[in-house]
């Protein structure tokens, strides 16, 4: 056996080897350690090998998903080992062979499938600057390609968040560190271009790949990834991937780009902790079923560039609400089969009993759903007719699969009585045997005289005759016997016997028989498999338009206008996840046209500056999507891409501080927005001294509103910038405001024209918790630095040659036992140097005791009659 299993393990090295044993799957040596400490499931040790013991882990076969599910999420590969000879005539082990081997990126099976999210196997080639990438959805069988350049990587990863990644052995492509935790290296030779078209164009069954792509000259590099791709998913998969019906090449114009910043910034999908919600997607998803939920996801990542089908889409979204239709379509396509995925696991011979019957049913539905779009137009009812039925499809599954199947194959009653004449036979065998068993057993009681003979059964012996030592003489002459007992024989006669080999044989014929026809029935919907998946895209798109409509209808939306003029209008817009996480949300306008193309955005601290941005880069994102957008009117002109500078977040796995985060998303958006990009840039230069941070931020946000002329929101904290709208007439200044009520800080968060006054951070702070006597020395030592400043001799101001701006007058508060009193602005000390005013800002007063407090408070009285004397 260990023979056996060492020749297999040899055969897949580099993955864990699940060697099927009677009831358990075993792993050994290497492999059974690192299962035991992955799994936190015990090892053991058996027999002896080179003088030492083996050690040895197992999991029960029944509960095998559940540990392959956890070994995929740890990125780990394993190879299923099945008995496949059979035990009873085999010689030694039974044979075995490995029938499949999962991977995180070709998983097929539903119970380790995420229904809500798509696995893709991602396979990259490199020629110094461009990269051929190619990358493949085994469960619905979608094979896609592209090209693109090097600096552009992390944004597609960021896209297509694929949960393996194949690379060449020689390749020295550096990856994201997030991704490389799931690189696979194949030989250098499967990413060869030419080969990949051979081994394609047989996939396909095709002289060339030109009914799939212009010319092979456009993406031979993504070609040759597609041929590694394919290569990789048959062997792991043991079969031919029948459902790869096709490939199609993308192109990066063909949605707004988004780079992987602007994506974490916006939330889409997952928080900046990770978490599903609240998100965008948390708030949009009320999809029916799981494949809408994912072409939702999918929308959300791919904003549309063509605005026309961006527009057909709000349009149908219109006519779901105009004409009511949005809860009747959820209730039929509530429970819908995910017709994609299954057409996978029908071509790969692993669809279940219970996915055919709700295949089934899914398509007994389509009917109504015809009616209940019929008379619609655009996209409606183009969708409408994507829906035609397979002809013979639903008959062959009404006819042949039973009207409640099990859940397994193996556990029988998966063909419909009737359909089969003779698996009907091998059925009433083995429900009439009780019956049989009773008749005989009083024909022999007759035939003997024998009142206490028994006929019966057990695992053991099998059918026997059971006589008492008592009647033992009354035995007749063709009894055979099978045992004795202490008290009674047991016997078989030639009837008994011939019933016995047909009863116990016709459980087994009839599960060998129920698995052909099965397979048949696989075979025959194989050849509808292009079919189903047709069907289950235009379901899933059904069901992701109801979303938009619902949150439309729900959430009070508009829906947006699209004009060939460079603009973005927005009428009391708002932030679609905030705006449910509050009590009341204030709405504000945007008016960006081409005489006004950059915001400068000023405010406190939470005052609404972040949430501002976002809200409009999310209602832009969103029309894009076909989806109707939280505002009262919206109307956009062209515009090719969001890029987002926002939050501060370190890398220190890649030695990048916040810093160097911070410059390098910035570097990206000066190098890549156009005119027709939406910049968003949030308290750029922070993280490094005032002045630095202070330059940097002028000199880009000059270079955005003078070289690139794209629309920016431009929020910071340097009051220092909103001098740049003096000088250029394509920016202004916009604000959030506050005030002060009492000890405390009320936020308005309604956008303003101008710049802010202050920034408030010091009751932010108090709002946050912070000790009182932090905040008493937090603002001592802000009038101090206030004070030197002032007093100090001038400085070469770095924005002089814009003009000055006169500043707003500031009053700072602070406590004191007889209630509450002002301190003047830094510029009223600016030219005292009174010895009072010295000691009194040398003074600790949370040092002193009450006794030390009254003699500093009568010296500070001595200085000041001195003074005035």
């Amino acid at each position: 056996m260990m023979q056996q299993y060492l020749r297999l393990k040899a055969a897949h090295p580099d993955v864990l080897l699940f060697y099927r044993m009677g009831d358990f799957y075993e792993l050994f040596y290497d492999d059974a350690e690192k299962a035991a400490r992955l799994l936190d499931i015990t090892l053991t040790q058996r027999g002896q090998s080179a003088g030492a013991p083996i050690p040895m882990a197992g999991v029960p076969y029944h509960a095998v998903e559940q540990y392959l599910a956890r070994l995929v999420k740890l990125g780990e590969s394993v190879a299923i080992c099945e008995q496949i000879g059979d035990p009873g005539s085999s010689k030694g082990p039974v044979e075995r062979k490995v029938v499949r081997i999962v991977t995180p990126g070709t998983l097929t099976d539903a119970a380790l499938l995420d229904d809500r999210s798509d696995s893709l196997l991602l396979a990259l080639a490199q020629e110094r600057q461009r990269i051929g990438l190619a990358w493949l959805n085994l469960a619905s069988g979608a094979l896609r390609l592209m090209e693109t350049h090097a600096g552009a990587l992390s944004a597609q990863l960021g896209r297509l968040k694929p949960s393996e990644i194949l690379l060449g052995e020689g390749s020295t492509l550096a990856l994201p560190s997030p991704q490389a935790a799931f690189v696979r290296r194949r030989p250098d030779w499967h990413f060869d271009t030419d080969g990949a078209i051979q081994l394609l164009t047989a996939h396909f069954g095709t002289r060339d790949l030109s009914g799939f792509i212009p010319a092979e000259s456009e993406a031979r590099l993504a070609l040759g990834a597609a041929g590694a791709l394919l290569r990789y998913a048959q062997a792991t998969q043991l079969a031919a991937l029948p459902h790869v019906t096709g490939l199609t090449l993308e192109h990066e114009s063909a949605w707004l780009r988004l780079d992987a910043a602007t994506r974490r910034n916006l939330e889409l999908t997952e928080t900046l902790r990770g978490e599903a919600s609240p998100t965008l997607l948390s708030l949009l998803d009320t999809c029916a079923t799981a494949a809408g939920t994912r072409w939702l996801k999918h929308c959300l990542h791919h904003p549309l560039s063509d605005r026309s089908e961006a527009a057909r889409r709000h349009g149908a979204v219109a006519a779901l609400l105009e004409e009511d239709l949005v809860d009747a379509l959820s209730d039929v396509l509530k429970g819908s089969a995910d017709f994609e995925r299954i057409g996978s696991r029908i071509a790969l011979k692993s669809a279940r009993p219970r996915e055919l019957a709700a295949l089934r049913e899914t398509l007994q539905r389509l009917p109504a759903l015809d009616r209940l779009l019929a008379g619609q137009t655009g996209l409606l009812g183009e969708l409408r007719e994507r829906l035609a039925m397979p002809d013979g499809c639903l008959e062959r599954l009404a006819t042949t699969l039973a009207e409640e199947p099990p859940a397994l194959l193996a556990a029988g009653g998966v063909i419909r009585a009737g359909f089969s004449t003779e698996l009907d036979e091998l059925r009433a065998i083995q429900s009439n045997c009780g019956q049989f068993l009773l008749e005989l057993e009083a024909r022999e009681r007759e035939r003997s005289g024998i009142p206490s003979l028994k006929v019966e059964y057990n695992k053991v012996h099998g059918f026997y005759i059971e006589v008492t030592h008592a009647h033992a003489d009354k035995v007749p002459e063709d009894y055979r016997r099978r045992q004795t007992l202490k008290n009674a024989e047991r016997y078989i006669t030639p009837e008994l016997k011939a019933f016995e080999d047909k009863a116990l044989s016709a459980n087994e014929r009839a599960l060998a028989l129920e698995k052909r026809l099965y397979d048949e029935l696989l075979d025959a919907l194989a050849a509808h498999i292009p079919a189903l998946q047709r069907i289950g895209r235009t379901l899933a798109e059904l069901d992701g338009l109801a979303a938009f409509a619902t949150a439309a209808r729900r959430y009070d939306y508009c829906r947006p206008e699209f004009v060939d003029y460079p603009c973005i209008e927005i009428r009391a817009g708002r932030h679609p996840v905030v705006e449910r996480q509050v009590e009341s949300f204030i709405a504000n306008d945007l008016d960006l046209h081409p005489n006004r193309r950059m915001l400068i955005v000023t405010g406190p601290n939470m005052g609404g500056k972040s949430t501002y941005m976002r809200q409009i880069a999310l209602i832009v994102l969103l029309a894009h999507c076909g989806s109707f957008v939280p505002a009262a009117s919206c109307r956009l002109g062209p515009i090719d891409a969001i890029h987002t500078r926002i939050g501060a977040a370190d890398d220190l796995a890649s030695g990048r501080s916040t810093f160097m985060v911070e410059m390098t998303e910035a570097a990206a958006i000066l190098h890549n927005a156009t005119e027709r990009s939406l910049v968003l840039m949030d308290e750029i230069g922070r993280g490094t001294s005032t002045f630095d941070g202070l330059a940097l931020a002028f000199a880009i946000a000059r270079h955005l509103v003078e070289k690139i002329r794209c629309w920016t929101l431009f929020a910071t904290h340097y009051f220092e910038l909103t001098r740049l709208a003096e000088q250029h007439p394509g920016c202004a200044n916009v604000h959030l405001d506050a005030i002060e009520h009492g000890k405390s800080v009320v936020f308005l968060h309604a956008v303003e024209p101008g710049p802010a006054s202050q920034s408030y951070g010091i009751q932010v702070a108090q709002l946050a918790g912070l000790p009182p006597a932090v905040l008493r020395d937090a603002q001592r030592q802000l009038v101090e630095l206030e004070n030197r400043t002032a007093a100090a001799s001038p400085q070469p101001d770095l924005f002089s040659h814009l003009g000055a701006v006169p500043a707003a007058p500031t009053l700072h508060s602070e406590s004191a036992p007889g209630g509450t009193f002002m301190i003047p602005p830094a510029a009223t000390f600016a030219t005292t140097t009174h010895p009072a005013l010295e000691a009194l800002a040398a003074l600790d007063p949370d040092a002193l005791s009450p006794r030390e407090a009254l003699e500093r408070l009568y010296a500070l009285k001595r200085l000041t009659e001195e003074a005035q004397r």
